[in-house]
Protein backbone atom coordinates (compact mmCIF):
# COMPACT_ATOMS: atom_id res chain seq x y z
CA UNK A 1 0.00 0.00 0.00
CA UNK A 2 1.26 3.21 -0.65
CA UNK A 3 2.82 6.12 2.02
CA UNK A 4 -0.20 8.41 2.61
CA UNK A 5 2.04 11.05 2.56
CA UNK A 6 3.59 9.73 -1.15
CA UNK A 7 -0.33 9.30 -2.26
CA UNK A 8 -0.95 13.31 -1.82
CA UNK A 9 1.67 13.73 -4.61
CA UNK A 10 4.76 16.36 -3.88
CA UNK A 11 3.07 19.00 -5.07
CA UNK A 12 -0.13 18.81 -2.72
CA UNK A 13 1.77 17.99 0.48
CA UNK A 14 4.42 20.81 -0.14
CA UNK A 15 1.37 23.32 -0.58
CA UNK A 16 -0.30 21.74 2.69
CA UNK A 17 2.70 21.79 4.78
CA UNK A 18 3.19 25.51 3.84
CA UNK A 19 -0.41 26.47 4.64
CA UNK A 20 -0.76 27.68 1.43
CA UNK A 21 -4.26 27.53 -0.21
CA UNK A 22 -4.80 25.38 -2.69
CA UNK A 23 -7.28 23.18 -4.85
CA UNK A 24 -7.29 19.02 -4.50
CA UNK A 25 -9.23 17.48 -7.09
CA UNK A 26 -10.02 13.75 -6.44
CA UNK A 27 -8.63 11.48 -8.85
CA UNK A 28 -11.10 8.63 -7.82
CA UNK A 29 -14.13 11.04 -8.36
CA UNK A 30 -17.05 9.91 -10.93
CA UNK A 31 -19.44 12.21 -11.47
CA UNK A 32 -22.16 9.56 -11.96
CA UNK A 33 -21.58 7.82 -8.55
CA UNK A 34 -24.83 8.45 -7.14
CA UNK A 35 -24.14 6.67 -3.80
CA UNK A 36 -27.62 4.47 -3.84
CA UNK A 37 -25.51 1.34 -3.37
CA UNK A 38 -24.90 3.05 -0.05
CA UNK A 39 -26.95 1.89 3.31
CA UNK A 40 -28.34 5.30 4.50
CA UNK A 41 -32.04 6.47 3.50
CA UNK A 42 -32.48 10.29 3.58
CA UNK A 43 -36.28 9.85 3.29
CA UNK A 44 -35.91 8.42 7.03
CA UNK A 45 -34.41 11.51 8.34
CA UNK A 46 -37.25 13.53 6.32
CA UNK A 47 -40.13 11.69 7.74
CA UNK A 48 -38.96 11.99 11.07
CA UNK A 49 -38.35 15.97 10.89
CA UNK A 50 -42.18 15.68 9.43
CA UNK A 51 -44.03 13.84 12.30
CA UNK A 52 -41.92 15.66 15.07
CA UNK A 53 -42.46 19.23 13.48
CA UNK A 54 -45.45 19.80 15.69
CA UNK A 55 -43.19 19.04 18.62
CA UNK A 56 -41.03 21.41 17.76
CA UNK A 57 -43.17 23.82 17.01
CA UNK A 58 -44.35 23.38 20.92
CA UNK A 59 -41.25 23.47 22.15
CA UNK A 60 -39.06 26.24 20.32
CA UNK A 61 -41.43 29.46 19.86
CA UNK A 62 -38.37 30.38 17.31
CA UNK A 63 -40.26 28.01 14.91
CA UNK A 64 -44.13 28.38 15.09
CA UNK A 65 -43.03 30.47 11.57
CA UNK A 66 -42.25 27.59 9.46
CA UNK A 67 -45.09 25.36 11.65
CA UNK A 68 -41.79 23.90 13.42
CA UNK A 69 -39.40 23.11 10.32
CA UNK A 70 -36.08 23.44 10.51
CA UNK A 71 -35.33 25.72 7.35
CA UNK A 72 -33.23 28.30 5.99
CA UNK A 73 -33.73 30.72 2.94
CA UNK A 74 -31.77 30.23 -0.22
CA UNK A 75 -30.47 34.07 -0.75
CA UNK A 76 -29.20 35.52 -4.44
CA UNK A 77 -25.89 37.26 -3.76
CA UNK A 78 -25.23 39.11 -7.34
CA UNK A 79 -22.98 41.97 -5.31
CA UNK A 80 -21.02 39.22 -3.44
CA UNK A 81 -20.22 37.52 -6.83
CA UNK A 82 -19.28 41.52 -8.56
CA UNK A 83 -17.39 41.96 -5.29
CA UNK A 84 -15.22 38.73 -5.93
CA UNK A 85 -15.45 38.87 -9.95
CA UNK A 86 -11.68 38.60 -10.30
CA UNK A 87 -12.01 34.80 -11.53
CA UNK A 88 -9.96 34.66 -14.60
CA UNK A 89 -11.73 32.87 -17.42
CA UNK A 90 -14.89 32.02 -18.12
CA UNK A 91 -15.45 35.84 -16.61
CA UNK A 92 -17.55 37.24 -14.13
CA UNK A 93 -21.00 37.02 -15.63
CA UNK A 94 -20.78 33.79 -17.53
CA UNK A 95 -21.06 31.57 -14.41
CA UNK A 96 -24.49 31.41 -13.80
CA UNK A 97 -26.61 32.38 -10.59
CA UNK A 98 -24.98 32.90 -7.15
CA UNK A 99 -26.66 31.85 -4.17
CA UNK A 100 -25.92 31.99 -0.70
CA UNK A 101 -27.90 28.70 1.59
CA UNK A 102 -28.28 30.96 5.05
CA UNK A 103 -27.96 28.09 7.82
CA UNK A 104 -25.96 30.55 9.36
CA UNK A 105 -29.75 32.27 10.57
CA UNK A 106 -31.28 27.98 11.39
CA UNK A 107 -33.68 28.87 14.09
CA UNK A 108 -32.73 28.07 17.55
CA UNK A 109 -29.15 26.88 17.02
CA UNK A 110 -28.20 29.71 14.19
CA UNK A 111 -25.97 26.79 12.45
CA UNK A 112 -26.06 24.10 10.13
CA UNK A 113 -25.26 21.78 13.19
CA UNK A 114 -29.28 21.85 13.89
CA UNK A 115 -29.93 19.57 11.47
CA UNK A 116 -28.08 16.85 12.53
CA UNK A 117 -28.16 17.33 16.07
CA UNK A 118 -31.97 17.78 16.22
CA UNK A 119 -32.18 14.59 14.21
CA UNK A 120 -30.47 12.48 16.58
CA UNK A 121 -32.18 13.98 20.00
CA UNK A 122 -35.35 13.37 18.03
CA UNK A 123 -33.83 9.46 17.09
CA UNK A 124 -33.45 9.16 20.92
CA UNK A 125 -36.46 10.54 22.33
CA UNK A 126 -38.67 8.68 20.29
CA UNK A 127 -36.99 5.38 20.96
CA UNK A 128 -36.63 6.28 24.71
CA UNK A 129 -40.49 6.93 25.01
CA UNK A 130 -41.71 4.06 23.12
CA UNK A 131 -39.64 1.46 25.10
CA UNK A 132 -41.22 3.10 28.22
CA UNK A 133 -44.75 2.50 26.64
CA UNK A 134 -45.10 6.45 26.76
CA UNK A 135 -45.40 6.94 23.16
CA UNK A 136 -46.93 4.72 20.35
CA UNK A 137 -44.76 3.78 17.03
CA UNK A 138 -47.65 6.00 15.12
CA UNK A 139 -48.77 8.18 18.52
CA UNK A 140 -48.38 12.47 17.93
CA UNK A 141 -44.93 13.38 18.39
CA UNK A 142 -46.52 16.37 20.22
CA UNK A 143 -46.77 13.94 23.19
CA UNK A 144 -42.64 14.33 23.59
CA UNK A 145 -43.53 17.87 25.50
CA UNK A 146 -45.87 16.33 28.30
CA UNK A 147 -44.67 16.38 31.57
CA UNK A 148 -44.75 12.46 32.16
CA UNK A 149 -42.40 12.20 28.75
CA UNK A 150 -39.89 15.19 29.74
CA UNK A 151 -39.66 13.66 33.21
CA UNK A 152 -38.59 10.14 31.87
CA UNK A 153 -36.11 11.31 29.11
CA UNK A 154 -34.67 14.06 32.40
CA UNK A 155 -33.23 10.59 33.97
CA UNK A 156 -30.80 10.01 30.48
CA UNK A 157 -28.17 12.67 29.67
CA UNK A 158 -27.29 13.91 25.85
CA UNK A 159 -23.78 14.39 25.71
CA UNK A 160 -21.31 15.64 22.95
CA UNK A 161 -18.01 16.81 22.14
CA UNK A 162 -17.79 19.98 20.46
CA UNK A 163 -15.89 23.31 19.34
CA UNK A 164 -18.81 25.26 19.11
CA UNK A 165 -22.04 25.12 16.92
CA UNK A 166 -22.77 21.21 17.65
CA UNK A 167 -22.63 21.87 21.34
CA UNK A 168 -25.02 24.53 20.48
CA UNK A 169 -27.23 22.06 18.66
CA UNK A 170 -27.14 19.68 21.00
CA UNK A 171 -27.10 21.42 23.87
CA UNK A 172 -30.33 23.66 22.98
CA UNK A 173 -32.31 20.35 21.55
CA UNK A 174 -31.65 18.34 24.47
CA UNK A 175 -32.96 20.78 27.24
CA UNK A 176 -35.48 21.75 25.39
CA UNK A 177 -36.86 18.40 24.82
CA UNK A 178 -36.34 17.59 28.50
CA UNK A 179 -32.43 15.83 28.48
CA UNK A 180 -29.75 16.31 30.83
CA UNK A 181 -27.45 18.43 28.58
CA UNK A 182 -23.86 18.23 28.02
CA UNK A 183 -21.33 19.46 26.35
CA UNK A 184 -17.71 18.97 26.30
CA UNK A 185 -15.47 21.25 25.00
CA UNK A 186 -12.09 22.34 23.41
CA UNK A 187 -9.50 24.77 24.80
CA UNK A 188 -10.18 26.47 21.20
CA UNK A 189 -14.00 27.01 21.60
CA UNK A 190 -15.11 30.58 21.74
CA UNK A 191 -16.12 31.47 25.25
CA UNK A 192 -19.42 33.60 23.99
CA UNK A 193 -20.53 29.97 23.14
CA UNK A 194 -19.92 28.17 26.51
CA UNK A 195 -21.58 31.42 28.33
CA UNK A 196 -24.84 30.89 25.99
CA UNK A 197 -24.94 27.29 26.81
CA UNK A 198 -24.86 27.91 30.97
CA UNK A 199 -26.96 30.71 29.88
CA UNK A 200 -29.64 27.81 28.89
CA UNK A 201 -28.96 25.69 31.76
CA UNK A 202 -26.77 23.24 30.05
CA UNK A 203 -23.64 21.68 31.80
CA UNK A 204 -20.30 23.06 30.30
CA UNK A 205 -17.28 20.66 30.48
CA UNK A 206 -14.02 22.55 29.31
CA UNK A 207 -10.74 20.41 28.20
CA UNK A 208 -7.12 21.40 28.27
CA UNK A 209 -6.57 19.75 24.89
CA UNK A 210 -8.56 20.44 21.21
CA UNK A 211 -11.66 18.87 20.03
CA UNK A 212 -10.01 15.37 19.75
CA UNK A 213 -9.40 15.36 23.66
CA UNK A 214 -13.13 16.82 24.29
CA UNK A 215 -14.55 14.12 22.43
CA UNK A 216 -12.60 11.53 23.70
CA UNK A 217 -13.48 12.40 26.99
CA UNK A 218 -17.21 12.88 26.29
CA UNK A 219 -16.69 9.13 24.82
CA UNK A 220 -15.30 7.92 27.85
CA UNK A 221 -18.03 9.02 30.06
CA UNK A 222 -20.65 7.75 28.51
CA UNK A 223 -19.11 4.22 28.56
CA UNK A 224 -19.94 4.32 31.87
CA UNK A 225 -22.96 5.34 32.54
CA UNK A 226 -26.08 3.27 30.27
CA UNK A 227 -27.93 6.84 30.79
CA UNK A 228 -25.56 8.86 29.15
CA UNK A 229 -26.39 9.31 25.39
CA UNK A 230 -23.04 10.40 23.19
CA UNK A 231 -23.33 12.08 20.20
CA UNK A 232 -20.74 10.90 18.28
CA UNK A 233 -19.80 13.87 15.40
CA UNK A 234 -17.00 11.28 13.68
CA UNK A 235 -19.06 8.01 13.95
CA UNK A 236 -23.07 9.02 13.74
CA UNK A 237 -25.25 7.76 11.33
CA UNK A 238 -28.06 9.46 12.80
CA UNK A 239 -26.54 12.99 12.42
CA UNK A 240 -25.25 12.27 9.08
CA UNK A 241 -28.57 11.33 7.80
CA UNK A 242 -30.38 15.33 9.27
CA UNK A 243 -27.67 16.44 7.47
CA UNK A 244 -28.49 14.84 4.21
CA UNK A 245 -32.29 15.83 4.79
CA UNK A 246 -31.32 19.38 3.71
CA UNK A 247 -30.73 18.24 0.32
CA UNK A 248 -34.45 18.02 -0.53
CA UNK A 249 -34.84 21.34 0.77
CA UNK A 250 -32.27 22.99 -1.34
CA UNK A 251 -33.80 21.07 -4.39
CA UNK A 252 -37.32 22.70 -3.67
CA UNK A 253 -36.00 25.98 -3.30
CA UNK A 254 -33.98 25.83 -6.23
CA UNK A 255 -37.02 24.81 -8.22
CA UNK A 256 -39.15 27.91 -6.07
CA UNK A 257 -36.09 30.15 -7.46
CA UNK A 258 -36.53 28.43 -11.30
CA UNK A 259 -33.06 26.96 -11.38
CA UNK A 260 -33.12 23.84 -13.08
CA UNK A 261 -30.92 21.22 -12.65
CA UNK A 262 -29.94 19.21 -15.46
CA UNK A 263 -26.74 18.32 -18.05
CA UNK A 264 -27.57 22.16 -19.02
CA UNK A 265 -27.56 23.29 -16.02
CA UNK A 266 -24.87 21.49 -13.40
CA UNK A 267 -25.26 22.68 -9.77
CA UNK A 268 -22.09 23.72 -7.82
CA UNK A 269 -21.80 23.33 -3.92
CA UNK A 270 -19.69 24.81 -1.66
CA UNK A 271 -19.55 23.19 1.81
CA UNK A 272 -17.34 24.39 4.97
CA UNK A 273 -15.86 21.07 6.34
CA UNK A 274 -15.02 20.30 9.80
CA UNK A 275 -14.65 16.63 10.70
CA UNK A 276 -17.40 15.84 7.73
CA UNK A 277 -20.22 15.00 8.79
CA UNK A 278 -22.46 18.40 8.13
CA UNK A 279 -20.80 18.60 4.38
CA UNK A 280 -20.48 14.77 4.09
CA UNK A 281 -23.91 14.49 4.86
CA UNK A 282 -25.42 17.46 2.68
CA UNK A 283 -23.36 16.16 -0.27
CA UNK A 284 -24.41 12.47 0.12
CA UNK A 285 -28.14 13.61 0.11
CA UNK A 286 -27.38 15.73 -3.06
CA UNK A 287 -25.67 13.22 -5.06
CA UNK A 288 -28.65 10.49 -4.03
CA UNK A 289 -31.17 13.33 -5.57
CA UNK A 290 -29.11 14.92 -8.82
CA UNK A 291 -26.45 12.26 -9.41
CA UNK A 292 -24.20 13.60 -12.45
CA UNK A 293 -25.58 17.06 -12.29
CA UNK A 294 -24.00 17.98 -9.03
CA UNK A 295 -20.58 18.78 -7.77
CA UNK A 296 -19.76 19.39 -4.63
CA UNK A 297 -16.64 20.68 -2.93
CA UNK A 298 -15.47 21.06 0.57
CA UNK A 299 -13.60 24.49 2.19
CA UNK A 300 -10.83 23.72 4.79
CA UNK A 301 -8.47 25.46 6.74
CA UNK A 302 -4.92 25.27 5.92
CA UNK A 303 -4.34 24.33 9.13
CA UNK A 304 -7.15 21.54 9.69
CA UNK A 305 -7.69 20.42 5.87
CA UNK A 306 -8.46 16.89 7.68
CA UNK A 307 -10.51 15.47 4.61
CA UNK A 308 -8.12 16.52 2.35
CA UNK A 309 -5.42 14.74 3.86
CA UNK A 310 -7.83 11.85 4.66
CA UNK A 311 -9.57 10.92 1.07
CA UNK A 312 -6.47 11.91 -0.83
CA UNK A 313 -4.18 9.96 1.19
CA UNK A 314 -6.04 6.47 -0.63
CA UNK A 315 -6.28 4.63 3.07
CA UNK A 316 -9.45 3.60 5.38
CA UNK A 317 -6.45 4.17 8.37
CA UNK A 318 -6.67 7.00 10.41
CA UNK A 319 -4.12 10.10 8.55
CA UNK A 320 -4.62 13.03 10.93
CA UNK A 321 -3.11 16.32 9.72
CA UNK A 322 -0.51 16.37 12.32
CA UNK A 323 1.11 13.47 10.04
CA UNK A 324 1.97 15.86 7.52
CA UNK A 325 2.98 18.41 10.07
CA UNK A 326 0.41 20.63 10.61
CA UNK A 327 -0.55 21.97 13.93
CA UNK A 328 -4.51 22.30 13.45
CA UNK A 329 -4.55 25.74 14.99
CA UNK A 330 -7.00 28.21 13.21
CA UNK A 331 -9.67 30.67 14.39
CA UNK A 332 -12.07 29.12 12.35
CA UNK A 333 -13.12 27.11 15.76
CA UNK A 334 -15.66 25.01 14.56
CA UNK A 335 -13.56 23.57 11.10
CA UNK A 336 -10.85 23.01 13.66
CA UNK A 337 -10.34 19.62 13.52
CA UNK A 338 -7.55 17.18 12.94
CA UNK A 339 -8.96 14.23 11.78
CA UNK A 340 -11.67 13.14 9.57
CA UNK A 341 -15.05 11.48 10.33
CA UNK A 342 -14.08 7.67 9.75
CA UNK A 343 -17.71 7.14 8.74
CA UNK A 344 -17.63 9.91 5.96
CA UNK A 345 -14.78 10.10 4.42
CA UNK A 346 -14.97 6.88 2.85
CA UNK A 347 -17.92 7.62 1.20
CA UNK A 348 -16.31 11.22 0.21
CA UNK A 349 -13.96 9.47 -1.51
CA UNK A 350 -16.34 8.17 -4.29
CA UNK A 351 -18.97 11.37 -4.25
CA UNK A 352 -16.79 14.48 -3.67
CA UNK A 353 -15.27 16.78 -6.48
CA UNK A 354 -12.49 18.60 -4.88
CA UNK A 355 -11.54 20.71 -1.43
CA UNK A 356 -9.54 23.86 -1.48
CA UNK A 357 -8.20 25.51 1.47
CA UNK A 358 -8.50 28.87 3.40
CA UNK A 359 -6.40 30.81 5.58
CA UNK A 360 -7.73 32.13 8.73
CA UNK A 361 -7.28 35.91 7.69
CA UNK A 362 -8.98 35.39 4.19
CA UNK A 363 -11.68 33.89 5.93
CA UNK A 364 -12.52 37.22 7.88
CA UNK A 365 -11.48 39.58 5.07
CA UNK A 366 -14.50 37.43 3.23
CA UNK A 367 -16.79 37.75 5.97
CA UNK A 368 -16.74 41.14 5.67
CA UNK A 369 -16.84 41.30 2.20
CA UNK A 370 -20.04 39.93 2.10
CA UNK A 371 -21.51 41.73 4.83
CA UNK A 372 -20.36 44.95 2.89
CA UNK A 373 -21.60 43.70 -0.39
CA UNK A 374 -25.47 41.95 0.77
CA UNK A 375 -25.58 42.86 4.30
CA UNK A 376 -25.72 39.27 5.48
CA UNK A 377 -22.82 39.29 8.59
CA UNK A 378 -21.49 35.45 9.30
CA UNK A 379 -19.08 33.90 11.29
CA UNK A 380 -15.44 33.52 9.86
CA UNK A 381 -15.69 29.77 9.35
CA UNK A 382 -19.19 30.11 7.67
CA UNK A 383 -17.30 31.88 5.22
CA UNK A 384 -15.15 29.50 3.93
CA UNK A 385 -16.75 28.38 1.14
CA UNK A 386 -16.80 32.10 -0.63
CA UNK A 387 -13.93 31.29 -2.52
CA UNK A 388 -15.20 28.40 -4.03
CA UNK A 389 -16.69 29.37 -7.23
CA UNK A 390 -13.41 31.69 -7.66
CA UNK A 391 -11.09 28.14 -7.27
CA UNK A 392 -13.68 26.80 -9.85
CA UNK A 393 -13.50 29.43 -12.68
CA UNK A 394 -10.57 31.00 -11.93
CA UNK A 395 -7.63 28.33 -11.45
CA UNK A 396 -5.82 26.17 -13.97
CA UNK A 397 -7.07 23.06 -12.16
CA UNK A 398 -10.34 24.37 -11.65
CA UNK A 399 -11.05 24.77 -15.03
CA UNK A 400 -9.35 21.59 -15.92
CA UNK A 401 -12.32 20.30 -13.93
CA UNK A 402 -14.97 21.98 -16.27
CA UNK A 403 -13.12 20.73 -19.31
CA UNK A 404 -12.22 17.04 -17.99
CA UNK A 405 -16.37 16.63 -17.79
CA UNK A 406 -17.61 18.41 -20.37
CA UNK A 407 -18.91 21.54 -18.63
CA UNK A 408 -17.16 24.43 -19.97
CA UNK A 409 -19.99 24.83 -22.52
CA UNK A 410 -22.47 24.85 -20.37
CA UNK A 411 -21.26 26.94 -17.13
CA UNK A 412 -23.32 30.10 -18.19
CA UNK A 413 -26.38 28.39 -17.11
CA UNK A 414 -24.81 26.60 -13.70
CA UNK A 415 -26.25 27.30 -10.08
CA UNK A 416 -23.85 28.21 -7.72
CA UNK A 417 -24.72 27.54 -4.36
CA UNK A 418 -22.35 28.32 -1.39
CA UNK A 419 -23.64 26.84 2.15
CA UNK A 420 -23.15 29.22 4.69
CA UNK A 421 -22.95 27.11 8.44
CA UNK A 422 -23.12 29.69 11.18
CA UNK A 423 -23.38 32.98 12.87
CA UNK A 424 -26.78 34.00 14.01
CA UNK A 425 -26.04 33.41 17.29
CA UNK A 426 -22.22 35.90 17.11
CA UNK A 427 -22.75 38.81 20.11
CA UNK A 428 -22.53 41.84 18.45
CA UNK A 429 -18.77 43.03 20.19
CA UNK A 430 -17.71 39.55 18.96
CA UNK A 431 -18.82 40.49 15.14
CA UNK A 432 -17.75 44.14 15.81
CA UNK A 433 -14.00 41.86 16.59
CA UNK A 434 -14.80 40.25 13.51
CA UNK A 435 -14.63 43.22 11.34
CA UNK A 436 -12.01 44.56 12.82
CA UNK A 437 -9.71 41.79 11.90
CA UNK A 438 -11.24 42.17 8.21
CA UNK A 439 -10.55 45.24 7.70
CA UNK A 440 -6.80 44.76 8.51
Amino acid sequence: MMDPQEALGPETLQGLREKRALLWLSPEHDPTDDGRDLPYDPSAAQARFERCAGLLARVFPELAATDGRLSSPLTPIPHLRQALSSVGEPGAGSEGAWFLKRDDILPVAGSVKARGGFHEALVLAERLAQEAGLLDEDGDRARLAEPSVREHLGRHTLSVGSTGNLGLAIGLIGAGLGFHAVVHMSSDAKAWKKDRLRSRGITVVEHAGDYAAAVASGRAAARQDPLIHFVDDERSEALFLGYAAAARELLDQLRAARRPVDAAHPLFVYLPCGVGGAPGGITYGLKRLLGPHVHCFFAEPTASPCMLVQVASGTQAPVPVHDIGLDNRTEADGLAVGLASPLVSPIMSRLLAGVFTVDDDTLFRDALVLEQAEGISIEPSAAAGLRGPRWLLGSPRGRRYLQRHDLTPVISGATQVIWSTGGALVPEDVRAQFRARGAR
